[in-house]
Parts: structure tokens; C-alpha cells; sequence
């Protein structure tokens, strides 16, 4: 059967630092040890993003020395134990995280499981995926399956819909979400024939994850518009990461321009604690002054939740500026223009 135009774009990534090298003149010896312990894995489509070494596009795909630092939680979000079966994680009652793919088109250096992911035990049996699966299909209380990994959409088309139709199959399952970064590092990958797949599975939700505005492209564009065209309501989670999207000017860029694409932002997540990533990592004080610049100049539609998502599996938190301050029976309220302004209150009864 002959290839896909996105699975043959797979094959011609970049997976070394030496054939990095070649293309942008570096000694690509200090990397080899970090891309040893971390996959490395570029697109030729991501690869043509980067401008110059060290940009916002460069800090998110290429290995940095940094990233040997020992400091951090190989798993910071305890998700090994809350997986009953290898391919499922079950942290709230209602929903479940079902990892489908071990890989993604290119491998993001913050990725909270960057232990496993690209790694050889990553990768899951038929076996493995129908035991998650049946698991589903037993506990009557999940009502939210998203797929996740690795990227599913990394799968053919035909291992896709098979897993897609066995999940939709269940009765108390009423909605499926499928995480992805293919339309911002793969875009190819968003075909006429994927939509359509997609399609049959609704009320289906797909979030992206765009986390600077060059990422913003024609291609990707054009990915969610064959997406959103087939009814897939689309939503984005953005990791906040220094020196790559920590500025109020960069997070409203990107907002605005994902909702001209019909995509509207869903979360802004705080870097987890993941071992390797904390040269990424703001201060949460910067995070909720990038919260609070939203606030007027940016449709309510572009604010998402900024969460932190916390160690030991206890869930995500939403963090909000403090607008609100009480004296007496009044409150005092600051205003998108940075005035304060009095509202009497009433009291509880």
C-alpha cells in the first residue's frame, strides 16, 4: 500500500542531532547524550519553522543540555498509579485518559511524559489497547474517553476507526476527545479522508496544542479548517514556557489568531514538574499577570483556564488573578482599566 504524503514526511525527519548539525552549522557532540536519553524527532514541516538556533520554535523540538538536570519528578503526575491497565489512566471518576500511540511527529522537549514517550515501552499491544477497552466497558461511570499518548494521530487511519468505533460502541461513553499536536507539527496529517473518519464519531472534541503564534501558519490553518468544516469542535492547550511564550504580547497574539482559526483556547497549563523541563519552568506570579493583561483587550473567548495540573495525581486547579477585595459590605473590584471601582454587596441570608 503505498504511503500517505504525512507518513512519508515522518520518514524524512530529522532524528539526530548530527543531522541537525548539518543544517545550521553547530557541534551537535553536547546533544547526542540528551537525545540518547530523549528522543529527538523534527518534521521537515516544523523544521522550516525555525528561523534562527535558539527561537521559540528551536527551544520547543531541539535537545538542550539542560534537560540532564536530575531535579523534577520523572512522573509528576503519579499517572502510573492511577493506570489500572497499561493504555488507561483513571484519575477522575468520570473520564479516563486512554494512551492509543507510544510517539508523535516531533518530539516537544517539556512533554510531561517525555520518560516514556518515543521510548520502546511506550508502545501497546493490540492486547494492551483492548484490555483498556474492556476496562471502559466495565466501569459505567466513565462518560469522557480521551484519547491521548503520543499523538493518535500518529495511527493509520485504519487502527484509528478501529479503536474509535470499539469506544463510541459503549453506551455510557458520551463523548470522546482526541489530544493532538499534528496540526501544528504535521499538519499533512489532517487529510480529507481523516476528517471524514472523524466525522462518524460525534460529538467528537479535538484540542491542539499551539503554544506560540508562528506556529500560526497557512498549513495549520487550513488542518483546522478541514477539521472544524467536518464538525469537530476544536479547543487548544498552551504549556506556558519561558523564553518561548512568557510575554502578555506573545499569549495574546496566539489567542486571537487561534480564534480567527476557529479554535478556541481551552487551558493555559502551568509546566508541570517533570524532570528535564525546568529550564522552562515561570513563576506562577507571571502567569496570572499574562491572566490579567487578557482582561479588555482580548475577547472573553480567547481567555482560557490557567491550571496548574498537581503533583500526585490530585487534578488540575484553576489559578485566577484577585480581582476582588471586601470592606464591609462593599467590594472593591478592579476594572479591565486598571481603576477600582465599589459594588455594594448584600449579605448572605
Amino acid at each position: 500500500m503505498a504511503q500517505e504524503t504525512w507518513q512519508q514526511s515522518l520518514k524524512e525527519s530529522v532524528t539526530s542531532a548530527e543531522q541537525l548539525a548539518a543544517r545550521f552549522n553547530f557541534n551537535p557532540q553536547p546533544l547526542m547524550a540528551v537525545e540518547a536519553q530523549y528522543p529527538m524527532r523534527i518534521t521537515p514541516y516544523y523544521l522550516g519553522l525555525i528561523e534562527q538556533v535558539g527561537d521559540p520554535i528551536w527551544k520547543q523540538c531541539v535537545p538542550d543540555l539542560q534537560e540532564l538536570d536530575d531535579s523534577g519528578f520523572s512522573d509528576p503526575l503519579e499517572e502510573e498509579g492511577f493506570s489500572p491497565t497499561p493504555a488507561i489512566i483513571h484519575r477522575y471518576p468520570d473520564r479516563v485518559i486512554f494512551l492509543v500511540s507510544g510517539s508523535c511527529a516531533s518530539y516537544c522537549r517539556f512533554c510531561t511524559r517525555k520518560r516514556k514517550v518515543g521510548c520502546a515501552d511506550m508502545s501497546l499491544s493490540f492486547r494492551e489497547l483492548h484490555d483498556g477497552i474492556d476496562y471502559i466497558a466495565a466501569n459505567s461511570q466513565i462518560r469522557d474517553v480521551i484519547f491521548s499518548g503520543g499523538d493518535p494521530l500518529l495511527l493509520p487511519d485504519s487502527v484509528l476507526q478501529d479503536l474509535l468505533e470499539r469506544v463510541y460502541a459503549i453506551p455510557h461513553v458520551e463523548m470522546i476527545r482526541i489530544g493532538t499536536r499534528a496540526p501544528v507539527t504535521l499538519p499533512e496529517r489532517v487529510t480529507d479522508r481523516l476528517c471524514t473518519l472523524l466525522k462518524k464519531f460525534q460529538p467528537l472534541y479535538l484540542n491542539t496544542h499551539f503554544n506560540h503564534p508562528r506556529e500560526l501558519t497557512e498549513q495549520a490553518s487550513e488542518a483546522c479548517a478541514r477539521l472544524a468544516d467536518a464538525g469537530i469542535v476544536l479547543g487548544n492547550q498552551t504549556v506556558l514556557l519561558r523564553g518561548v511564550n512568557d510575554q502578555p504580547e506573545i499569549i495574546n497574539a496566539l489567542f486571537r489568531g487561534l480564534l480567527k482559526m476557529r479554535v478556541r483556547p481551552y487551558y493555559l497549563h502551568h509546566m508541570d514538574l517533570t524532570r528535564g523541563t525546568g529550564h522552562f519552568r515561570t513563576s506562577v506570579k507571571s502567569g496570572l499577570q499574562i491572566m490579567h493583561s487578557l482582561r479588555g483587550p482580548v475577547s472573553g473567548l480567547a481567555s482560557p483556564h490557567y491550571v496548574i495540573d498537581l503533583p500526585e495525581g490530585k487534578g488540575k486547579v484553576p489559578l485566577v488573578p484577585q480581582y476582588v477585595k471586601r470592606e464591609g459590605d462593599v467590594l472593591l473590584i478592579h476594572a479591565a482599566d486598571g481603576s477600582v471601582v465599589e459594588y455594594p454587596d448584600v449579605a448572605d441570608r
